[in-house]
């Protein structure tokens, strides 16, 4: 296949990248404690650990998890929001030549039991503020070590005034019991006592077990192997460094959670290789107190989704913010609204660039030009390495401008799910092709545009309707805040469009609403009725759970 894309590359991105430049993450890892030594890695609520800290920390702590009996590939669970605890034992398991399973610390006991026993977790690293969940299911797993730590175990002095407040004063941390865990603060004193034994990695190695956030079903474990992770860092890094320069200084805000993957391979991992400084926001949805954050940092780049970039531009403090550093700011997870794009440039001065990808792509497979001068409303060009495809329901290639499922292959496609060889072959064929399940539409210079997912597709009178397109009209009207279009079951059409609303202007009307969609969109893609809420269902993340919506509405039906 032609890559009409490349010659639209920005300047200096290569067409391809070498994932033989690294063996594994360990040796990215190693290679930046080595090269940034003094640099500050990552800093939470005013403490921070230098790249060479990090280095000593991680090299008890992979100890530790050695002298506990963990072997290479065996799987440690962290179920954690981003606070320092985090890097310290992710890098240290890496270290010892252990799988990584990241867990969501919101996760009710059912869906933790499910994640535990599923990928054999060995070890848990669990805030205190999640214990009790564990403790519902601990007896019913085969998890053999679990660390307790709490927020502020390592902030020094003002740690333990952070935990008393959480305990005593906000009251977050539930009871807990769980016999035989340990503090990590101790595991790392018996881990400086010990030594970090080699253990060989390769490509072939697995760095992840990274679940699904199971919207379709029961949640399935993308096997990410050392070489998918390294290739997609790598490829992110081909693509940003150009614009950056080498000689930067970065500091990035990360408030989405290290344990999703787009935070975890965009900030955690890509920017540590620049030697950026990681400014970890362990509750990115108190605004207010994200804002107040904000405001201590001289920060050039940002990732995040379009409901948080929707909330801070909605702040008042936020645009007071002293903006003159700021350079990137990524969006990805979901849909990117013009409406909001619009409002952050005028506000920040910065272009919201929307990237693509998926847990199963480790996830980037598309990303905007970096330079690019305001949102365009694409996803992007497939990045380096890179295939892309959009494909009809019979699995052949359609024309330029028809849409169809993007399928994307690539060094950083996942090696499959964790013991689910036919949910695999549901999404993977022979030649390594992934279908996404998203519908896109691709240019003549290889921009792809998303339509939608391919489940939340909306049937009206044999029409097909997509979600995003009927959001992004509402997003703007300046009297909504936040919206979600389902399907819902009608008589006469089949399916008919519902709209989900939050206010922004309290005296928004329903018929207002409903004139406005008339004006910008054809009447079969207009809402039939629209119910205003004062909040929406999201994941962790904060991306707005349509299936959520859909069910509820179907029930009522």
């Amino acid at each position: 296949m032609e890559k009409i894309w490349l010659k639209h590359y920005p300047k200096g991105v290569p067409a391809e990248i070498d994932v033989n430049t690294y063996a594994s993450l360990r040796d990215v890892f190693e290679e930046s404690c080595t090269k940034y030594g003094p640099r500050k890695a990552y800093t939470c609520m005013g403490k921070s650990i230098t790249f060479s800290e990090l280095d000593t920390l991680t090299l008890a702590f992979g100890a530790w998890l050695q002298g506990q009996g963990c072997k290479k590939g065996s799987r440690v669970a962290l179920m954690m929001p981003n606070v320092l605890q985090y890097p310290v034992c992710l890098f240290g398991a890496l270290r010892a030549g252990c799988t990584i399973v990241n867990v969501n610390p919101l996760y009710t006991a059912r869906e933790l039991e499910h994640q535990l026993n599923d990928s054999g977790a060995e070890v848990l690293i669990v805030v205190e503020n999640f214990a009790h969940t564990y403790e519902e299911i601990a007896a019913k797993t085969k998890v053999r070590k679990v660390i307790v730590t709490s927020i502020g175990e390592l902030l020094g002095f003002k740690g333990l005034i952070v935990d008393l407040v959480l305990r005593k004063v906000k009251k977050m941390i539930p009871a807990w019991n769980v016999p035989g865990s340990l503090r990590l603060s101790d595991a790392l004193a018996e881990g400086r006592k010990l030594k970090l034994k080699p253990v060989p990695l390769g490509h072939d190695d697995i760095a992840f077990l990274q679940y699904t956030g199971g919207t379709t079903g029961v949640s399935k474990g993308a096997i990410l192997l050392h070489r998918n992770i390294v290739a997609n860092l790598l490829q992110a890094r081909a693509w940003i460094l150009p614009f950056l320069g080498h000689d930067s200084v970065e500091v990035i805000l990360t408030p989405l959670p290290l344990y999703h993957i787009f935070s975890l391979t965009a900030n955690c991992l890509t920017f540590m290789t620049l030697g950026a400084e990681n400014v970890l926001i362990p509750n990115p949805r108190d605004i207010p107190g994200f804002v107040k954050e904000m405001r201590k940092h001289k920060f050039t780049v940002m990732t995040g989704v379009n409901t948080l970039f929707n909330a801070l531009v909605n702040n008042p403090e936020f645009a007071k913010l002293d903006f003159s550093t700021f350079r990137v700011t990524l969006g990805g997870g979901m849909a990117v609204q013009e409406a909001v794009a619009v409002k952050w440039k005028k506000v920040t001065g910065c272009t919201l660039i929307e990237a693509y990808g998926l847990t199963e792509t480790s996830p980037a497979a598309t990303i905007n030009p970096v330079d690019i001068p305001e949102y365009n409303g694409s996803i992007g060009l497939p990045i380096s390495s890179t295939e892309l495809v959009l494909r009809d329901d019979d699995g052949k290639n359609v024309p330029l401008g028809q849409p169809g499922e993007i399928c994307i292959r690539g060094p950083q496609v996942m090696a499959g799910y964790w013991q689910r060889p036919d949910e695999t072959a549901k999404v993977m064929d022979k030649d390594g092709w992934f279908a996404t399940g998203d519908i896109g539409v691709m240019d003549e210079r290889g921009f792809v545009k998303i339509v939608d997912r391919k489940k939340d597709m909306i049937l009206v009178s044999g029409f097909n309707v997509y979600p995003n397109e009927i959001e992004a009209v509402v997003a703007m009207h300046p009297g909504v805040l936040e919206c979600a279009a389902v399907g819902v079951p009608d008589k006469k059409s089949g399916e008919a469009v519902r709209l989900y609303v939050v206010k922004k202007d309290e005296a928004l009307t329903a018929d207002a609403l409903i004139k406005h969609c008339r004006e910008h969109l054809t009447g079969y893609k207009c809402p039939r009725d629209v119910e205003f809420r004062k909040e929406l269902p999201k994941t962790n993340v904060g991306k707005i759970l349509r299936r959520e919506l859909r069910d509820e509405a179907k029930k009522a039906a």
